[in-house]
């Protein structure tokens, strides 16, 4: 088996069909979760991926097949196989989704993926148009080298994918607990497009939300903190070129005004936000100068106690 097919070639008549489904609900219960022109740059934006990615796609697998010549081991297409290779390969994804928050090189291509102000099955086709520029394919290298063929990557890679497109809908509120403490949901990936301080860059997973459990980048979804999407500065455009290139723009003009060469550096790998001055917020800032509001909240609100607590008549308390 030198070739598998793409699932997710099969899945874009389900996707259609579940975005109109989607479109009807939200007409009857909320029709702002739906904005005509939103939805139609996330479309356009899914079909310019597309495009891009014909483009790309076997200078992709060539590199791959490259690898897979250096392998530690000869793995067959036996079923488990591909179940092992699911497995590490939402592993790479995580460490991948986690960089491309972190590093301003990638996030210059994923920031397409969260530049809706909007939450809906429309957005999970949003994606980039850049991702060979970036390089993210780079996430996917261990498994070529440890022997799992190329075609079973990118075939288990697909199946993430579609796995990943129903958990943008807020029309389903929670799954079951299991389900919840073990998988990703639309309730926990409605935090990780959330522009709160609390939610910035946690649940990076893609279908198992354990690795952010084990590495310490989980935050459950609040009912008192409900979710508010985009990106902390908005596009404020339907543009496509800009949608899909606006950071690119910013990395570029950054690097040409820097003052120096680390600086140059920083500009592309440092986490978004950075600046030489420390003029811009990066997601850290942000946070911590919210959990530095809320703590001061949380001492107003402090019952005071007993032993500073006045007399009567508004006295001062009594001495022991």
């Amino acid at each position: 088996m030198d070739s598998l097919p793409d699932p997710v070639d099969f899945a874009i008549p389900a996707f259609v069909l579940l975005v109109l489904a989607e479109m009807v609900v939200a007409w009857a219960r909320d029709r702002r979760r739906y904005c005509p022109r939103d939805t139609l740059t996330s479309l356009a934006l899914g079909l310019g991926s597309t495009i891009a990615g014909l483009i790309t796609g076997g200078a992709v697998y060539a590199m791959a097949m490259w690898l897979w010549q250096f392998r530690l081991f000869d793995i067959s297409y036996a079923w488990y196989w591909f179940v092992l290779a699911f497995v590490i390969d939402d592993l790479a994804y995580y460490a991948f989704h986690r960089s491309a928050h972190r590093v301003r090189w990638f996030w210059a291509s994923h920031v397409i993926h969260h530049s809706s102000q909007h939450y809906n099955l429309s957005t999970a086709l949003r994606q980039t148009w850049t991702g060979f520029i970036s390089l993210s394919f780079l996430f996917r290298i261990p498994l070529f080298l440890i022997g799992f063929p190329p075609a079973m990557v990118f075939f288990v890679g697909g199946i993430n994918l579609i796995y990943q497109f129903w958990i943008h809908t807020e029309v389903i509120d929670r799954m079951p607990r299991w389900f919840e403490a073990v998988m990703n949901t639309p309730s926990h990936h409605r935090v990780h497009h959330a522009t709160n301080p609390r939610y910035l860059d946690r649940n990076y997973a893609g279908v198992f939300i354990v690795w952010d459990k084990w590495f310490g980048s989980f935050e459950p979804e609040r009912d008192g903190d409900r979710p508010r999407y985009g990106i902390v500065k908005d596009l404020g455009s339907f543009n496509l070129l800009w949608a899909a290139t606006h950071e690119w723009i910013g990395i570029a003009k950054d690097v040409w005004h820097a003052p120096s060469w680390k600086a140059r550096w920083l500009y592309m790998a440092a986490p978004p936000g950075w600046s030489h001055d420390g003029s811009r917020d990066t997601s850290e800032t942000i946070r911590t100068r919210w959990q530095a509001r809320e703590q001061g909240r949380s001492a107003w609100r402090k019952p005071i106690s007993s032993s500073s607590a006045e007399g009567p008549e508004g006295a001062p308390p009594q001495a022991a």
